[in-house]
C-alpha cells in the first residue's frame, strides 16, 4: 500500500471516529462536559488535525520525492531529493486522481512525476504532448516530423559505461542527454506514433538507460501527480555525502 493511501486511510479512520464521538456526545447531553474517553478517540481527536494538515499539503500543493536510479542523468542523479509542485496541472482527488479544478496541461520539456500502472511513482521529461507526430529512430528523436536539434558535449562515464553526453534543444528549453553509442536496445516501432488525447509520451534523459514510453506506452493524465522544479536534498550514498552543489538547484535550463 502506497503512503497517500495510507495517509488517506488513516484521516478518513480518525475523522470518522471523531464525527461519531461528536454525534454521540450531543445525544447523550455531554457536549461540552469534561469526560474521560477511550484512548482510541483520544489519539483520533490528536492526529485527524495533523493528518489532515499533511494529506491536503501533499495532495494538493507540494510532495518531496527520491529520484531511485539514473534513468533521468544527467539532469537529475540517484539520491537527489527534488519537490514536486501537485497543483500546476490542477488540483486532483488523492488516489483517484480526478481533477477538480483545472490549472494547466504538461508542456513539452516539463519533467513530470506520475503514477506507473504497476503502482510506482516515476519521473520522466515530456517530450510530446496530445496531437503531436513522434519518430525515435537510431538514437534521434523526431516531433512533428522535425529532427529535435541536440549539440554534441564530448565524451564521459556512466558507472564505467562510456557514454555521449549532448544538449537536447526541446521546446524552448535545453537539457543534457545520455546516450551509450555500443547499447542496442528494444522498444516498440515508435516510427510516427500521434499521442492521443488526454496522454503524454514520456522519456528519460538518460537514452539508453531508462524504461519510458518507448517500452510500455503513454502516460495518462489521470496518473500524473505534478511538476518537479527544484531540488532541495542530494546525498550521495556511494560516499557517502551530502552534495551541497545540487541543493537549491533549478532543474530546468531555458534557451535565449
Amino acid at each position: 500500500m502506497r503512503f497517500e493511501e495510507i495517509l488517506v486511510l488513516l484521516s478518513a479512520i480518525t475523522g470518522l471516529i471523531c464525527v461519531m464521538h461528536f454525534l454521540y456526545s450531543r445525544k447523550q447531553g455531554l457536549a461540552g462536559k469534561v469526560v474521560k474517553q477511550n484512548w482510541i478517540i483520544d489519539y483520533s481527536k490528536s492526529f485527524f488535525p495533523v493528518l489532515l494538515i499533511v494529506l491536503a499539503l501533499r495532495s494538493f500543493l507540494f510532495e518531496p520525492f527520491r529520484i531511485p536510479t539514473g534513468s533521468m542523468k544527467p539532469t537529475l542523479v540517484e539520491g537527489d531529493f527534488i519537490l514536486v509542485n501537485k497543483f500546476t496541472y490542477g488540483f486532483r482527488l488523492p488516489i483517484l486522481g480526478t481533477t477538480l479544478i483545472p490549472v494547466s496541461k504538461p508542456k513539452v520539456g516539463d519533467i513530470i512525476v506520475f503514477r506507473h500502472p504497476d503502482g510506482k511513482d516515476l519521473i520522466k521529461r515530456v517530450v510530446a504532448v496530445p496531437g503531436d507526430h513522434i519518430r525515435y529512430v537510431d538514437k534521434q528523436l523526431y516531433i512533428n516530423n522535425k529532427l529535435v536539434p541536440t549539440e554534441r558535449v564530448g565524451e564521459t562515464s556512466d558507472r564505467g559505461i562510456k557514454t555521449e553526453e549532448s544538449k537536447e534543444h526541446l521546446a524552448n528549453l535545453v537539457h543534457r542527454i545520455y546516450i551509450y553509442p555500443q547499447r542496442i536496445i528494444s522498444y516498440y516501432p515508435y516510427q510516427d506514433i500521434v499521442v492521443p488525447e488526454k496522454s503524454y509520451f514520456v522519456m528519460g534523459d538518460n537514452r539508453d538507460n531508462s524504461e519510458d514510453s518507448r517500452f510500455w506506452g503513454f502516460v495518462r493524465d489521470r496518473d500524473l501527480l505534478g511538476k518537479a522544479f527544484a531540488t532541495w536534498m542530494s546525498w550521495d550514498s556511494e560516499k557517502p555525502d551530502v552534495r551541497w552543489n545540487r541543493i537549491g538547484k533549478s532543474i530546468y535550463e531555458y534557451s535565449s
